[in-house]
């Protein structure tokens, strides 16, 4: 399956990539801003995450929830979304309206600053404010994320801090602090605009260039602080959070080779065969055989800087103490880093890889963000295209020799929520035998 891919960069720095593909009368149009978390000052963090809001909440010429309002009568669908490395924004709609979602993104691109106000500001950061507590703070489990990086990532890391931010940081964001955040880093020469789907490339160059050509480049962003780890933790690592939770769940987490690089790869096929669908090896340990665990599963964060983290994630059946858990799931991973994994393991993970990897790409969303992924973060859309065939590429000699130098007990950090006293664990019994 060949993706199609041209590019082209605007006088200002835009990177442009361009897909057709006339299979259904559909076009994506999805926009990355090489901005995250990692970004942010100390004192000031969760600003990636709040203009994830605060470019939805209108430009000179757009209302406020005007954006969502004019995308969605025309038969689209749109979001965002924020994570260390990158914040993006996109939109799915009929070809027809390819015009429309160019417009709007350059608008907001170009003309925010003039529409941003104090109310707007103070309405979006409670709103932040709420979702943090409903998402975070009230949600099982839902500090992991920012649990995990503060556990993992040494105190001046750019990965260390929460990507939501902290309600004293939110409380604390000027509206001078915005504006600056925003003209440092939401500019045309740190972006990339991918379009993908039902449309004529002449046409869509045409209305680039008028939507996105007259935006001043940015004057320049500051560099990230050093990025660099070693390849393992050099110790154990281990917090213990007790939570309102009903069941105890391990996050146990490796450093793991960045994104994009060769190791990468059998890091993530490592990942698949471990906690991947039902027969993984987890999977088939600790939830079929010797049901320890409701549910098993691994993954890797995918960071293209610095360090990625591959994590196995094992929720534990409700008469399992912490200890057993941690037992159990110990064992399993000592018995990787000691006898490695087979070639009929590995197989069956690239296929599975390869499948999802497939179907994914045949939307055209999912098609658009890809190719601003790799554009951002390589400058090489086109490694769209190759993905199949580095994954087809590990080998099980490959995959071990990764087991062996990231898998040993100088590279484990462990993450344990357990339930507070007093939390009711009945109510999870039958959900548990069912996943079982």
């Amino acid at each position: 399956m060949r993706i199609p891919v041209e590019t082209l960069r605007l006088d200002n720095g835009l990177f442009v990539t361009l897909s057709e593909d006339h299979t259904a009368p559909i076009v994506a149009v999805n926009l990355w801003y090489h901005v995250g978390s990692a970004n942010e000052k100390t004192g000031r963090t969760g600003f990636a995450h709040l203009f994830e809001h605060m470019l939805f909440q209108g430009s000179a010429h757009v209302g406020s929830n005007e954006h969502f309002e004019l995308i969605q009568r025309a038969g689209g669908t749109l979001n965002g979304s924020t994570w260390l490395e990158r914040t993006n924004y996109f939109e799915t709609v009929p070809s027809n309206e390819l015009a429309l979602a160019l417009w709007l993104e350059a608008d907001r691109m170009g003309e925010l600053l003039p529409a941003m106000t104090q109310e707007k500001l103070d309405t979006q950061r409670d709103v932040v404010k709420n979702e943090r507590r409903w998402a975070v703070d009230n949600q099982p489990y839902g500090t992991m994320l920012e649990k995990l990086q503060e556990l993992v990532f040494p105190p001046t890391h750019p990965f260390q801090h929460s990507l939501i931010g902290s309600m004293e940081d939110l409380s604390a964001a000027s509206l001078d602090d915005v504006a600056q955040f925003f003209a440092t880093y939401y500019t045309p020469d740190n972006a990339v605009l991918s379009v993908a789907g039902d449309f004529d490339s002449a046409i869509a160059r045409s209305l680039i260039s008028g939507y996105f050509g007259p935006i001043p480049r940015g004057r320049g962003k500051p560099p990230l602080p050093p990025m660099g780890l070693s390849p393992v933790f050099g110790t154990r690592l281990r917090e213990v959070v007790h939570d309102n939770v009903s069941l105890t769940r391990l996050f146990l987490a490796f450093r793991s080779p960045v994104f994009g690089s060769d190791d990468y790869y059998a890091a993530s096929v490592a990942a698949a065969l471990l906690g991947m669908r039902k027969g993984s090896r987890l999977h088939r340990a600790l939830v079929r055989d010797r049901q320890v665990a409701a549910d098993a599963g691994a993954f890797t964060f995918d960071l293209a800087k610095g360090s990625d983290l591959l994590v196995i994630d094992v929720t534990a059946r409700p008469e399992i103490s912490v200890g057993q858990l941690e037992e159990e799931v110990e064992r399993e991973v000592d018995l990787i880093h000691r006898e490695g994994v087979s070639t009929e393991e590995v197989e069956r993970a690239v296929a599975l890889i390869e499948t999802d990897l497939i179907a994914s790409l045949q939307s055209a969303g999912e098609r658009a963000d890809r190719l601003s992924m790799f554009a951002t973060y390589f400058g090489q859309p086109e490694l769209i295209n190759e993905q199949v065939d580095r994954y087809r590429s590990v080998t099980t000699q490959r995959v071990n020799e990764l087991v062996v130098a990231r898998f040993g007990e100088n590279n484990r950090a462990s993450l344990i929520y357990v339930p507070r006293e007093g939390v009711e664990t009945e109510s999870m019994l039958a959900a548990a035998a069912g996943a079982s």
